[in-house]
C-alpha cells in the first residue's frame, strides 16, 4: 500500500500555530514529550507503523510557500513578521517520532524541542486515522452521498440560526473526505458556517483560521510554575504575546471550578470568552453566566465556544439553554469530517512529559471535567489534586 501524502505545511490546526509563535518567543529551550493514546482499542493490521512511518517521512518535504505565507500575513495580522520568516524556513524532522508496534498496538512517542514538536500531533494523528481505514480495506459513504449529508447538516444549523466552526482535521476519515465536507460547508453554510480551524482550508476558503490555544499550553506551565499558578500564567502570557486578540480561553485542564476561581475581572473582562470541550455542557454555560454576572460582566457581550462531541442534537439543547442569556458558537469535528458510515476513530496524542532548563524529564497532567479526559501518571493526577484541594 502506498504512503499517504500531506498536501501542505498549513494542513494543521489553528492553535498549533499560535501556540507555536508564543513557544518560540517565551520557552525556545523547552524539551518535551507527547504520547499516542488510543482511547476506542483500535486494531491495528501488521504493517501499520510501517505505513505510517513511510507516510510521515515525505512530511519533512513540506515547505511554507509563498502563497501561504502572504495569506497568514493578510489574515492572521498578530503573528509577526519574524514568525513568519521561520515557519517559512521550518521543516519536519521525522527523528522527532519514534514509532513501534506491537502486534496490534501501536506506540507513537514525538520528543524534541517544543518550538518545533508542537506542530507534529494534528496532522500525525490525521495520517493515523486516514491510514487506519485503508489499510483495513474500509468502504466509506461516496462523495455523492457525503456531500447530502453535510449539506443537510448545515440546512439545519442554518435553521436553527446557531454558528457553526468545523474542528475536524485530527480524527478526519481522510483529506478527500475533509476537502468535501469543507467545500459542502463553504457552499451551504449561508450566514452559520463561521469557517474551519484548519489553515489550509481556511485559506482555500478564502477565510480567516479558527483557534486560540489547547490543553498542552496550561499542562506546560503547570510543569513550570506550579499547578496553582498554572491557569492565571497561563492566561498572562497569552496576553503578553497577542495583547487582546484570540481571547477565547480554555477551561477545563484543571477542571472548570478551578479554572473560574482564578478567572479574574481583569482576565473576564480581556478575554471574549471561553471554550468548552469536557463535562455537561448546559452546566457548564451556567457557571459561565454566573461568573461573569459575578464580575459585574453582562453575560451577553461574552461568548462560548462549544466544542466537545457535538452533535444536532446536543447543539439544539445548548442553543436553546444559551438563547438570550450569552453569544455562543459550536466547532463540529468528527461528526462533519468521519460521518462517512464507518465508525469513527478515538484516539488523541498528548503532551506527556517535560523537560525545563537545565532540569530532569517531569510528568504532566490533565484533569478534565470528564474522567476519561484526564491524562497523566497516578502519581502526579494525585500531586495534582491535592494540590489544587479538589
Amino acid at each position: 500500500m502506498e504512503p499517504t501524502f500531506l498536501k501542505s505545511i498549513l494542513d494543521n490546526d489553528f492553535y498549533k500555530f499560535t501556540m507555536q509563535h508564543a513557544v518560540i518567543k517565551l520557552f525556545p529551550k523547552a524539551k518535551v514529550r507527547y504520547g499516542f493514546i488510543n482511547r476506542g482499542k483500535h486494531i491495528f493490521p501488521s504493517g501499520f507503523a510501517d505505513l505510517l512511518r513511510k507516510s510521515l517521512d515525505t512530511m519533512a518535504n513540506l515547505r511554507l510557500t509563498k502563497d501561504e505565507k502572504k495569506y497568514l500575513s493578510h489574515y492572521c495580522p498578530y503573528l509577526d513578521p519574524t514568525y513568519l520568516d521561520f515557519l517559512q524556513g521550518y521543516s519536519y524532522d521525522p527523528s522527532e517520532v519514534q514509532i513501534t508496534q506491537e502486534d496490534s498496538e501501536l506506540n507513537v512517542i514525538i520528543e524534541g524541542y517544543w518550538y518545533r514538536t508542537i506542530l507534529w500531533e494534528v496532522p500525525l494523528m490525521s495520517l493515523i486515522s486516514e491510514l487506519f481505514y485503508k489499510s483495513n480495506h474500509l468502504i466509506r459513504l461516496n462523495d455523492d452521498a457525503i456531500k447530502e449529508v453535510t449539506k443537510n447538516k448545515i440546512d439545519s444549523y442554518n435553521k436553527m440560526g446557531v454558528s457553526i466552526l468545523e474542528f475536524g482535521t485530527r480524527r478526519r476519515h481522510s483529506y478527500d473526505v475533509h476537502s468535501l465536507v469543507n467545500e459542502t460547508l463553504r457552499t451551504n453554510g449561508a450566514e452559520s458556517f463561521l469557517g474551519t480551524s484548519n489553515v489550509h482550508f481556511a485559506m482555500i476558503n478564502n477565510k480567516r483560521p479558527l483557534g486560540t490555544h489547547a490543553h498542552e499550553w496550561f499542562m506546560f506551565h503547570a510543569a513550570q510554575y506550579g499547578f496553582k499558578m498554572a491557569n492565571s500564567i497561563s492566561l498572562e502570557h497569552w496576553t503578553q504575546v497577542y495583547g487582546g486578540d484570540l481571547g477565547i480561553a480554555l477551561t477545563d485542564t484543571y477542571t472548570t471550578d478551578i479554572f473560574f476561581s482564578q478567572f479574574d475581572k481583569k482576565y473576564s473582562k480581556l478575554f471574549d470568552g471561553v471554550r468548552h470541550d469536557s463535562g455537561d455542557p448546559v452546566e457548564f454555560a451556567e457557571k459561565v453566566i454566573s461568573h461573569y454576572i459575578k464580575m459585574g460582566i453582562g453575560p451577553k457581550s461574552k461568548a462560548i465556544v462549544f466544542s466537545d462531541s457535538l452533535n444536532f442534537d446536543k447543539v439544539k439543547v445548548i442553543s436553546d439553554f444559551c438563547k438570550d442569556k450569552i453569544k455562543m458558537s459550536f466547532g463540529i469535528g468528527t461528526n462533519f469530517t468521519n460521518d462517512v458510515g464507518l465508525p469513527s476513530m478515538n484516539m488523541v496524542i498528548k503532551l506527556t512529559e517535560v523537560k525545563l532548563d537545565n532540569t530532569h524529564w517531569q510528568g504532566v497532567v490533565k484533569l478534565s471535567d470528564e474522567k476519561n479526559k484526564t491524562t497523566g501518571t497516578p502519581e502526579m493526577i494525585a500531586l495534582a489534586k491535592q494540590v489544587l484541594g479538589i
